[in-house]
């Protein structure tokens, strides 16, 4: 009697215990895959190894050129307002708080506009507005800052001397500390003008991060809460934001990178005086972008071009300390849900 062979059903079963299958056919071989392997994993280790020697090399660059500086100011460079190329003695004050208020103020600023400009895309946009305003949104981060800055200038100042200035300071007047706050010339350029203008260009980087975390955050757990009673605020505020805080976190730390990274929009508009007269936010100030965009290439050899190249260590220093905290949090938050799950 013929035997029939056994059936895809019968070969899928499990075999019994100690009984030995068939052998695996074996895999075929291409040739040149195992070097091809082997070449792709030594362009991507050096690609790693090209980006941080890069890094490493701008760091010894950047003190080597500053080390003048360096060695006759030492860490009080960071603590001195004084900038005079003539006399030769600088100090870094002016522009690091410049450089620090500015980016404060558009922090300030951005991070609600570009919460509520995401909470309305995701959650309260109806169909036909969320695409066309998603794209306005992204357009907004592909002008240049030089644009930024001349529209700040010429047209977004006199706007804010004549209809935030001078009735601030015409409500303030007299008030102990608020009236020190908003002293100063209304001219439309200064500390406030320049965080303005930075909140205005890192609004579309910080938005649409928000809004595309708020898009992974599942609909199950939305409609879930939805369903229970809760209002769109309860939503967003206890199911949107635990679940894609990560993402929000490092969205507001772009923005805060672009903002001190940034240099013609605000050389336009932060007045680029380097004297600490008073804390006004109307007052003209600089920043380290600012200062270096204006005088590296005037400077000559010596303490002058040292002290440009020192401000660019400090700003060097200020952004990677910004990322090593967000890290940090990050991975603090990491850790927590991890310990919650």
């Amino acid at each position: 009697m013929p035997v029939n062979p056994p059936t895809l059903a019968q070969e899928a079963l499990p075999l019994p215990a100690g009984a030995v299958g068939r052998p695996a056919a074996p895999r075929p071989s291409r040739p040149g895959a195992a070097l091809a392997d082997r070449l792709f994993a030594a362009l991507a280790r050096t690609a790693a190894l090209v980006t941080l020697a890069l890094l490493l090399g701008i760091l010894a660059s950047l003190v080597y050129g500053a080390w003048p500086a360096i060695e006759r100011y030492g860490l009080s460079f960071l603590v001195r307002s004084q900038w005079d190329p003539v006399e030769e003695e600088f100090g870094g004050l002016v522009m690091i708080y410049g450089t620090l208020a500015t980016s404060a103020i558009a922090l300030l600023i951005a991070v609600p506009v570009s919460f509520g400009i995401a909470l309305f895309l995701t959650e309260l946009s109806p169909a036909w507005l969320k695409r066309p305003l998603g794209t306005a949104i992204e357009l907004l981060a592909a002008v240049p800052s030089i644009v930024y800055g001349m529209w700040g200038l010429m047209v977004f100042g006199p706007i804010l001397a004549a209809w935030v200035q001078q009735p601030l300071q015409a409500l303030f007047n007299g008030v102990p500390f608020l009236g020190a706050l908003v002293s100063g010339p209304p001219v439309g350029i200064g500390i406030l003008s320049a965080g303005i203008i930075l909140a205005i260009m890192v609004i579309p980087f910080i938005a649409s991060v928000m809004r595309d975390v708020f898009e992974v955050t599942p609909a199950l757990l939305k409609e879930s809460a939805y369903g229970l009673g809760a209002t769109t605020w309860e939503v967003v505020w206890k199911v949107v934001l635990p679940y894609t805080k990560t993402g929000v976190l490092g969205g507001i730390m772009l923005g805060l990178g672009r903002a001190l990274g940034e240099t013609m929009a605000v050389t336009f508009v932060i007045g680029n005086m380097n004297q600490l007269q008073s804390l006004s936010l109307f007052e003209a100030a600089n920043s380290i972008t600012s200062a270096l965009a204006n005088e590296f290439a005037e400077a000559g050899q010596g303490l002058h071009q040292a002290s440009l190249m020192y401000l660019g260590l400090v700003l060097f220093f200020i952004t990677f300390v910004v990322l090593a905290l967000s890290k940090l949090l990050l991975g603090r938050l990491k850790k927590a849900e991890g310990g919650r799950a």
